[in-house]
């Protein structure tokens, strides 16, 4: 009796359809084989890298020559300076605005390497929790550190409702502690795991566009999958700058909280 990856492997042979959309957030060296150390070149690396350069290309090159009829560039940057100088304003409240040049980084940068990361071939790396992780825990110690900084320990006030009745401020305490502390879990994963669950589905889709090739029934599910393709990809367009602008405004809350503790 064969064993079941002798008969995948027979059909696959025949011209049958295989594919593996999670390969897509495989972690691969850029130069040679072997174990992927911490100082190794890698398709995160350079995703990153090219995310920082387009960064800089827009904002640098797009500012380096202000005209009172903006360019294109300088449009971009104009607009999103704008866009989160009004958006930590209005969360953050005036104090925040000295934070700016941060939320702006965030911002940008996650945007940039969302975008980049729908370019076909190309790797996204905020799909992976060692870099969303990163930018989450930032966040937290960054606040958490300036609360405690500002305020001492006034700024565990944070965590004890003063308007609610007695006998429930150390549950509610105790709650407010737990979520706190969950703030930088739930801020990482969120982003990682929709633009993933996003380019997974695409990649899901994709793999049937070909099926024209290999049976008659390709005829309907070609095009149906093609449509789909398209219809997810412009959402995953629009998810890009959602999961920049949520990790950004919660970024902005939680700096309201730093800022001023008191319930």
């Amino acid at each position: 009796m064969k064993r079941k990856t002798d008969v995948a492997g027979e059909a696959q042979s025949e011209g049958g359809l295989a594919f593996h959309p999670l390969d897509q957030f495989q972690v691969q060296p850029l130069f040679g084989h072997g174990p992927i150390e911490w100082y190794t070149i890698t398709n995160v690396t350079l995703w990153l890298a090219l995310a920082a350069v387009a960064i800089i290309f827009v904002f640098v090159v797009g500012s380096s020559a202000r005209k009172m009829i903006p360019t294109r560039l300088q449009s971009v940057g104009e607009v999103a300076y704008s866009f989160v100088h009004n958006m930590v304003e209005d969360v953050a409240g005036h104090d925040g605005a000295k934070y700016f040049p941060l939320i702006m980084t965030l911002f940008v940068f996650i945007l940039f390497a969302n975008m980049l990361g729908l370019l076909p071939g190309s790797f996204t790396p905020t799909t992976h929790i060692a870099v969303t992780a990163v930018l989450g825990f930032g966040v937290f110690l960054f606040v958490t550190l300036l609360g405690l900084y500002k305020h001492g320990l006034h700024f565990l006030g944070l965590f004890w409702m003063s308007d609610a009745p007695l006998v429930l401020r150390p549950i509610i305490a105790v709650i407010e502690v737990i979520s706190y502390f969950v703030r930088p879990v739930s801020h990482s994963i969120r982003l990682a795991g929709n633009i993933m669950a996003g380019h997974a589905v695409m990649k899901v889709f994709a793999a049937f566009a070909p099926m024209i090739l290999i049976s008659g029934i390709g005829v309907l599910v070609t095009p149906v999958s093609i449509l789909a393709i398209t219809a997810i990809y412009a959402l995953e367009v629009l998810v890009a700058f959602i999961q920049a602008y949520v990790f950004t405004i919660l970024t902005c809350v939680y700096l309201k909280d730093a800022l001023h503790p008191g319930h």
